[in-house]
Protein backbone atom coordinates (compact mmCIF):
# COMPACT_ATOMS: atom_id res chain seq x y z
CA UNK A 1 0.00 0.00 0.00
CA UNK A 2 1.74 3.15 -1.24
CA UNK A 3 1.64 6.64 0.19
CA UNK A 4 2.22 10.17 -1.10
CA UNK A 5 2.08 13.65 0.40
CA UNK A 6 1.09 17.15 -0.66
CA UNK A 7 2.69 19.91 1.39
CA UNK A 8 1.82 23.62 1.39
CA UNK A 9 4.38 26.30 2.23
CA UNK A 10 4.20 29.99 3.10
CA UNK A 11 6.51 32.32 1.19
CA UNK A 12 8.14 34.91 3.45
CA UNK A 13 10.31 37.95 3.07
CA UNK A 14 13.38 37.03 5.11
CA UNK A 15 14.04 40.45 6.61
CA UNK A 16 10.57 41.00 8.09
CA UNK A 17 9.08 37.50 8.33
CA UNK A 18 5.98 38.73 6.49
CA UNK A 19 4.14 36.92 3.71
CA UNK A 20 4.92 38.03 0.18
CA UNK A 21 2.95 37.27 -3.04
CA UNK A 22 5.88 35.74 -4.93
CA UNK A 23 4.67 32.23 -5.75
CA UNK A 24 4.90 32.72 -9.51
CA UNK A 25 8.49 33.94 -9.24
CA UNK A 26 9.47 30.95 -7.08
CA UNK A 27 7.66 28.46 -9.31
CA UNK A 28 9.47 29.73 -12.41
CA UNK A 29 12.62 28.28 -10.85
CA UNK A 30 11.03 24.89 -10.19
CA UNK A 31 9.63 22.00 -12.27
CA UNK A 32 5.88 21.95 -12.86
CA UNK A 33 4.16 18.81 -11.64
CA UNK A 34 6.19 18.57 -8.46
CA UNK A 35 5.38 22.18 -7.48
CA UNK A 36 2.24 24.20 -8.13
CA UNK A 37 0.15 27.19 -7.09
CA UNK A 38 -2.52 27.60 -4.43
CA UNK A 39 -5.34 30.10 -3.87
CA UNK A 40 -2.99 32.86 -2.74
CA UNK A 41 0.32 33.94 -4.23
CA UNK A 42 1.96 33.68 -0.82
CA UNK A 43 1.65 29.87 -0.93
CA UNK A 44 3.19 27.10 -2.99
CA UNK A 45 2.42 23.39 -2.92
CA UNK A 46 4.71 20.42 -3.46
CA UNK A 47 3.60 16.96 -4.59
CA UNK A 48 5.74 14.04 -3.49
CA UNK A 49 6.43 10.89 -5.40
CA UNK A 50 4.52 7.72 -4.53
CA UNK A 51 6.34 5.48 -2.04
CA UNK A 52 6.07 2.07 -0.45
CA UNK A 53 8.37 2.92 2.48
CA UNK A 54 8.44 5.70 5.04
CA UNK A 55 12.18 6.00 4.44
CA UNK A 56 11.59 6.70 0.76
CA UNK A 57 8.92 9.25 1.61
CA UNK A 58 11.19 11.03 4.09
CA UNK A 59 14.04 11.23 1.57
CA UNK A 60 11.64 12.63 -1.04
CA UNK A 61 10.18 15.25 1.31
CA UNK A 62 13.64 16.33 2.45
CA UNK A 63 14.91 16.61 -1.11
CA UNK A 64 11.83 18.55 -2.24
CA UNK A 65 12.09 20.98 0.67
CA UNK A 66 15.76 21.65 -0.11
CA UNK A 67 14.92 22.33 -3.73
CA UNK A 68 12.10 24.70 -2.79
CA UNK A 69 14.27 26.47 -0.23
CA UNK A 70 17.02 26.97 -2.81
CA UNK A 71 14.58 28.49 -5.30
CA UNK A 72 13.16 30.85 -2.67
CA UNK A 73 16.59 31.75 -1.27
CA UNK A 74 17.79 32.77 -4.72
CA UNK A 75 15.12 35.49 -4.62
CA UNK A 76 15.90 36.62 -1.09
CA UNK A 77 12.88 34.73 0.24
CA UNK A 78 12.23 31.81 2.56
CA UNK A 79 9.58 29.11 2.82
CA UNK A 80 7.87 27.87 5.95
CA UNK A 81 5.83 24.71 6.55
CA UNK A 82 3.40 25.64 9.32
CA UNK A 83 -0.35 26.03 9.63
CA UNK A 84 -0.02 29.83 9.85
CA UNK A 85 2.90 32.24 9.51
CA UNK A 86 3.42 33.94 12.90
CA UNK A 87 3.51 37.49 11.53
CA UNK A 88 1.00 37.24 8.67
CA UNK A 89 -1.35 40.26 8.55
CA UNK A 90 -4.93 39.28 7.75
CA UNK A 91 -5.05 41.43 4.62
CA UNK A 92 -1.85 40.13 3.01
CA UNK A 93 -3.47 37.76 0.52
CA UNK A 94 -3.04 38.15 -3.23
CA UNK A 95 -5.18 35.64 -5.17
CA UNK A 96 -3.61 33.57 -7.90
CA UNK A 97 -4.93 34.31 -11.39
CA UNK A 98 -7.57 32.01 -12.88
CA UNK A 99 -11.33 31.71 -13.14
CA UNK A 100 -11.66 29.12 -10.34
CA UNK A 101 -9.69 31.14 -7.82
CA UNK A 102 -11.46 34.34 -8.88
CA UNK A 103 -14.82 32.68 -8.23
CA UNK A 104 -13.69 31.49 -4.80
CA UNK A 105 -12.60 34.98 -3.78
CA UNK A 106 -15.80 36.60 -5.08
CA UNK A 107 -18.15 33.99 -3.59
CA UNK A 108 -16.56 33.37 -0.19
CA UNK A 109 -15.14 36.84 0.46
CA UNK A 110 -13.36 37.04 3.83
CA UNK A 111 -13.18 33.28 4.21
CA UNK A 112 -11.13 33.19 1.00
CA UNK A 113 -9.28 36.43 1.79
CA UNK A 114 -7.99 34.94 5.04
CA UNK A 115 -7.07 31.57 3.54
CA UNK A 116 -3.47 32.30 4.54
CA UNK A 117 -3.03 28.83 5.97
CA UNK A 118 -1.08 25.74 4.98
CA UNK A 119 -1.81 22.05 5.43
CA UNK A 120 -0.26 18.68 4.74
CA UNK A 121 -2.34 16.08 2.91
CA UNK A 122 -1.53 12.36 2.85
CA UNK A 123 -2.74 9.97 0.14
CA UNK A 124 -2.94 6.20 0.66
CA UNK A 125 -3.73 3.64 -2.04
CA UNK A 126 -7.26 2.26 -1.86
CA UNK A 127 -8.81 -0.51 -4.01
CA UNK A 128 -11.91 1.40 -5.17
CA UNK A 129 -14.22 4.28 -4.25
CA UNK A 130 -16.77 2.12 -2.41
CA UNK A 131 -13.97 0.87 -0.17
CA UNK A 132 -12.65 4.41 0.28
CA UNK A 133 -16.05 5.67 1.45
CA UNK A 134 -16.43 2.79 3.89
CA UNK A 135 -12.92 3.20 5.26
CA UNK A 136 -13.20 6.94 5.84
CA UNK A 137 -16.16 6.31 8.12
CA UNK A 138 -14.17 3.74 10.11
CA UNK A 139 -11.04 5.84 10.65
CA UNK A 140 -12.65 9.25 11.24
CA UNK A 141 -12.72 8.97 15.07
CA UNK A 142 -8.90 8.83 15.16
CA UNK A 143 -8.19 11.77 12.86
CA UNK A 144 -8.22 14.45 15.60
CA UNK A 145 -5.22 12.65 17.12
CA UNK A 146 -3.32 13.17 13.86
CA UNK A 147 -4.31 16.84 13.96
CA UNK A 148 -2.86 17.16 17.46
CA UNK A 149 0.43 15.65 16.28
CA UNK A 150 0.64 18.18 13.43
CA UNK A 151 -0.52 21.31 15.29
CA UNK A 152 1.70 24.22 14.23
CA UNK A 153 -0.42 27.38 14.09
CA UNK A 154 -0.72 29.12 17.45
CA UNK A 155 -0.19 32.64 16.06
CA UNK A 156 -2.44 34.75 13.86
CA UNK A 157 -1.80 38.37 12.89
CA UNK A 158 1.11 38.51 15.32
CA UNK A 159 -0.89 37.40 18.38
CA UNK A 160 -1.15 34.14 20.30
CA UNK A 161 -4.62 32.72 19.65
CA UNK A 162 -4.56 30.30 22.60
CA UNK A 163 -4.95 27.43 20.11
CA UNK A 164 -2.32 24.93 18.99
CA UNK A 165 -3.96 24.87 15.53
CA UNK A 166 -5.68 28.13 14.71
CA UNK A 167 -5.57 26.98 11.09
CA UNK A 168 -8.28 24.45 12.00
CA UNK A 169 -10.64 27.17 13.15
CA UNK A 170 -10.02 29.21 9.99
CA UNK A 171 -10.34 26.13 7.77
CA UNK A 172 -13.63 25.01 9.27
CA UNK A 173 -15.35 28.19 8.09
CA UNK A 174 -15.59 26.65 4.61
CA UNK A 175 -19.01 25.04 4.09
CA UNK A 176 -17.61 21.58 3.39
CA UNK A 177 -14.74 21.45 5.90
CA UNK A 178 -14.62 19.29 9.02
CA UNK A 179 -15.65 15.75 9.92
CA UNK A 180 -17.25 13.67 7.20
CA UNK A 181 -20.48 11.74 7.71
CA UNK A 182 -21.11 8.10 6.94
CA UNK A 183 -22.28 7.03 3.48
CA UNK A 184 -23.46 3.54 2.47
CA UNK A 185 -21.59 3.64 -0.84
CA UNK A 186 -19.54 5.76 -3.21
CA UNK A 187 -22.71 6.45 -5.18
CA UNK A 188 -24.33 7.95 -2.10
CA UNK A 189 -21.24 10.03 -1.35
CA UNK A 190 -21.02 11.28 -4.94
CA UNK A 191 -24.75 12.11 -4.93
CA UNK A 192 -24.27 14.20 -1.78
CA UNK A 193 -21.37 16.05 -3.40
CA UNK A 194 -23.47 16.59 -6.52
CA UNK A 195 -26.24 18.09 -4.39
CA UNK A 196 -23.78 20.61 -2.93
CA UNK A 197 -22.62 21.61 -6.41
CA UNK A 198 -26.19 21.96 -7.75
CA UNK A 199 -27.15 23.98 -4.68
CA UNK A 200 -24.38 26.45 -5.44
CA UNK A 201 -22.64 25.80 -2.11
CA UNK A 202 -19.46 24.76 -3.92
CA UNK A 203 -18.45 25.08 -7.56
CA UNK A 204 -16.89 21.63 -8.06
CA UNK A 205 -16.03 18.40 -6.19
CA UNK A 206 -12.50 19.72 -5.56
CA UNK A 207 -14.04 22.03 -2.97
CA UNK A 208 -14.96 19.13 -0.70
CA UNK A 209 -12.69 19.84 2.26
CA UNK A 210 -13.70 17.06 4.65
CA UNK A 211 -11.05 15.82 7.09
CA UNK A 212 -10.74 12.75 4.87
CA UNK A 213 -12.11 12.15 1.38
CA UNK A 214 -11.75 9.88 -1.64
CA UNK A 215 -9.54 11.61 -4.18
CA UNK A 216 -11.46 12.98 -7.16
CA UNK A 217 -8.80 11.88 -9.66
CA UNK A 218 -6.62 9.25 -7.96
CA UNK A 219 -7.44 5.83 -6.51
CA UNK A 220 -6.52 7.00 -3.03
CA UNK A 221 -7.99 8.07 0.27
CA UNK A 222 -6.80 11.54 1.23
CA UNK A 223 -6.18 12.86 4.75
CA UNK A 224 -6.80 16.62 4.97
CA UNK A 225 -7.12 17.45 8.67
CA UNK A 226 -3.47 18.25 9.43
CA UNK A 227 -1.50 21.48 9.68
CA UNK A 228 1.62 21.80 7.57
CA UNK A 229 4.52 20.53 9.68
CA UNK A 230 7.85 22.32 10.17
CA UNK A 231 9.67 19.00 10.55
CA UNK A 232 9.45 16.47 7.74
CA UNK A 233 9.66 13.77 10.41
CA UNK A 234 6.22 14.79 11.68
CA UNK A 235 4.76 14.36 8.19
CA UNK A 236 6.28 10.87 8.04
CA UNK A 237 4.80 10.03 11.46
CA UNK A 238 1.33 11.16 10.39
CA UNK A 239 1.64 9.31 7.06
CA UNK A 240 2.66 6.08 8.80
CA UNK A 241 -0.23 6.27 11.23
CA UNK A 242 -2.73 7.12 8.51
CA UNK A 243 -1.61 4.19 6.35
CA UNK A 244 -1.89 1.89 9.37
CA UNK A 245 -5.40 3.18 10.15
CA UNK A 246 -6.45 2.46 6.57
CA UNK A 247 -4.82 -0.98 6.68
CA UNK A 248 -6.62 -1.88 9.90
CA UNK A 249 -9.93 -0.61 8.52
CA UNK A 250 -9.53 -2.71 5.35
CA UNK A 251 -8.95 -5.81 7.47
CA UNK A 252 -12.02 -5.10 9.60
CA UNK A 253 -14.06 -4.52 6.46
CA UNK A 254 -12.83 -7.76 4.87
CA UNK A 255 -13.79 -9.68 8.01
CA UNK A 256 -17.34 -8.34 7.73
CA UNK A 257 -17.24 -6.81 11.22
CA UNK A 258 -19.29 -3.76 12.15
CA UNK A 259 -17.11 -0.75 11.43
CA UNK A 260 -19.08 2.27 12.64
CA UNK A 261 -22.13 3.10 14.74
CA UNK A 262 -23.02 5.97 12.39
CA UNK A 263 -22.68 8.56 15.15
CA UNK A 264 -20.09 11.19 14.24
CA UNK A 265 -21.67 14.22 15.85
CA UNK A 266 -19.00 14.21 18.60
CA UNK A 267 -16.14 14.45 16.12
CA UNK A 268 -16.36 18.20 15.59
CA UNK A 269 -15.87 18.66 19.32
CA UNK A 270 -12.95 16.22 19.28
CA UNK A 271 -11.33 18.18 16.46
CA UNK A 272 -11.85 21.42 18.39
CA UNK A 273 -10.21 19.85 21.44
CA UNK A 274 -7.20 18.75 19.38
CA UNK A 275 -6.92 22.19 17.78
CA UNK A 276 -7.11 23.86 21.17
CA UNK A 277 -4.64 21.65 23.05
CA UNK A 278 -2.32 19.97 20.56
CA UNK A 279 -0.11 17.55 22.48
CA UNK A 280 0.08 19.75 25.56
CA UNK A 281 -3.38 19.14 27.01
CA UNK A 282 -6.20 16.65 26.83
CA UNK A 283 -7.76 15.01 23.78
CA UNK A 284 -11.05 13.18 23.37
CA UNK A 285 -10.19 9.49 23.51
CA UNK A 286 -12.03 7.80 20.59
CA UNK A 287 -12.35 4.60 22.62
CA UNK A 288 -14.30 6.20 25.47
CA UNK A 289 -15.38 9.63 24.12
CA UNK A 290 -13.94 11.02 27.34
CA UNK A 291 -11.15 13.49 28.03
CA UNK A 292 -7.71 11.90 28.39
CA UNK A 293 -4.10 13.14 28.37
CA UNK A 294 -2.80 13.53 24.82
CA UNK A 295 0.18 11.26 25.50
CA UNK A 296 -2.14 8.43 26.59
CA UNK A 297 -4.30 8.79 23.48
CA UNK A 298 -1.31 8.90 21.12
CA UNK A 299 0.34 5.89 22.74
CA UNK A 300 -3.00 4.07 22.67
CA UNK A 301 -3.32 4.68 18.94
CA UNK A 302 0.23 3.52 18.23
CA UNK A 303 -0.25 0.36 20.30
CA UNK A 304 -3.60 -0.36 18.64
CA UNK A 305 -2.01 -0.09 15.20
CA UNK A 306 1.08 -2.19 15.92
CA UNK A 307 0.00 -5.17 13.74
CA UNK A 308 -0.73 -2.88 10.78
CA UNK A 309 2.50 -0.93 11.32
CA UNK A 310 4.50 -4.15 11.47
CA UNK A 311 2.88 -5.36 8.27
CA UNK A 312 4.41 -2.37 6.45
CA UNK A 313 7.72 -2.47 8.32
CA UNK A 314 6.82 0.82 10.02
CA UNK A 315 6.56 -0.14 13.68
CA UNK A 316 9.98 0.97 14.89
CA UNK A 317 9.97 4.18 12.86
CA UNK A 318 6.49 5.25 13.92
CA UNK A 319 6.85 4.29 17.57
CA UNK A 320 10.19 6.14 17.80
CA UNK A 321 8.81 9.22 16.05
CA UNK A 322 5.71 9.23 18.26
CA UNK A 323 7.79 9.10 21.45
CA UNK A 324 10.05 11.87 20.12
CA UNK A 325 7.01 14.01 19.34
CA UNK A 326 5.64 13.55 22.84
CA UNK A 327 9.03 14.36 24.38
CA UNK A 328 9.64 17.48 22.24
CA UNK A 329 6.06 18.77 22.32
CA UNK A 330 4.02 19.99 19.38
CA UNK A 331 5.40 22.47 16.87
CA UNK A 332 2.94 24.96 18.35
CA UNK A 333 4.53 24.64 21.79
CA UNK A 334 8.07 24.93 20.37
CA UNK A 335 6.98 28.11 18.59
CA UNK A 336 5.49 29.52 21.78
CA UNK A 337 8.65 28.80 23.77
CA UNK A 338 10.76 30.64 21.22
CA UNK A 339 8.38 33.59 21.13
CA UNK A 340 8.38 33.81 24.94
CA UNK A 341 12.15 33.63 25.19
CA UNK A 342 12.81 35.98 22.27
CA UNK A 343 10.15 37.21 19.83
CA UNK A 344 8.10 36.23 16.78
CA UNK A 345 10.95 36.97 14.39
CA UNK A 346 12.99 34.35 16.23
CA UNK A 347 9.98 32.05 16.00
CA UNK A 348 9.94 32.60 12.23
CA UNK A 349 13.69 31.85 12.08
CA UNK A 350 12.98 28.57 13.88
CA UNK A 351 10.30 27.61 11.33
CA UNK A 352 12.55 28.46 8.40
CA UNK A 353 15.36 26.34 9.85
CA UNK A 354 13.14 23.35 10.62
CA UNK A 355 11.52 23.49 7.19
CA UNK A 356 15.03 23.31 5.72
CA UNK A 357 15.73 20.23 7.83
CA UNK A 358 17.89 21.92 10.47
CA UNK A 359 17.12 20.83 14.00
CA UNK A 360 18.07 24.23 15.41
CA UNK A 361 17.67 27.66 13.96
CA UNK A 362 20.70 29.64 12.93
CA UNK A 363 21.72 32.57 15.09
CA UNK A 364 19.58 35.50 13.92
CA UNK A 365 21.08 38.39 12.01
CA UNK A 366 21.48 41.75 13.78
CA UNK A 367 18.16 43.27 14.83
CA UNK A 368 18.88 46.41 12.81
CA UNK A 369 18.60 44.33 9.66
CA UNK A 370 15.09 43.13 10.40
CA UNK A 371 12.19 45.49 10.79
CA UNK A 372 8.62 44.51 11.59
CA UNK A 373 5.86 46.93 10.59
CA UNK A 374 4.65 48.84 13.65
CA UNK A 375 1.09 47.58 13.15
CA UNK A 376 2.32 44.01 13.59
CA UNK A 377 5.09 44.61 16.11
CA UNK A 378 2.63 46.08 18.56
CA UNK A 379 0.77 42.76 18.68
CA UNK A 380 3.65 40.33 18.28
CA UNK A 381 4.36 39.80 21.93
CA UNK A 382 7.20 38.56 23.81
CA UNK A 383 14.71 7.93 -12.41
CA UNK A 384 11.89 10.05 -11.76
CA UNK A 385 9.22 8.67 -9.49
CA UNK A 386 5.53 8.81 -10.18
CA UNK A 387 4.36 12.18 -8.88
CA UNK A 388 1.28 12.65 -6.75
CA UNK A 389 -1.28 14.95 -8.36
CA UNK A 390 -2.69 17.93 -6.45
Amino acid sequence: MRIGVEEEFHILEVESGLLVPRADAVLRRLPRGTFTTELHQSTVESNSGVHASLGGLYADLSRTRRRLDAAASSLGLAVVAAGTAPLAPAASGHPTAGARYRHMVEEYRQVADEQLICGAQVHVDIPDRDTAVGVMCTISPWLPVLLALSASSPFWQGADTGYASWRTLLWQRWPTAGPVGCFPSAADYDAAVGDLVRAGVISDPGMIYYDVRPSAHLRTLELRICDACPRAETVVLVAGLFRALVTEALEVRAAGAAVCDGRHEWLRGASWRAARSGLEGALVDPRTHREAPAADVVRGLVARLRPALEAHGDWQTVSDLAEAALADGSAAERMRRTAREEDLLACTDLLIAQTRGERRRRRPAPVTRRQVPRSVAGRAGSGAPEVLGS
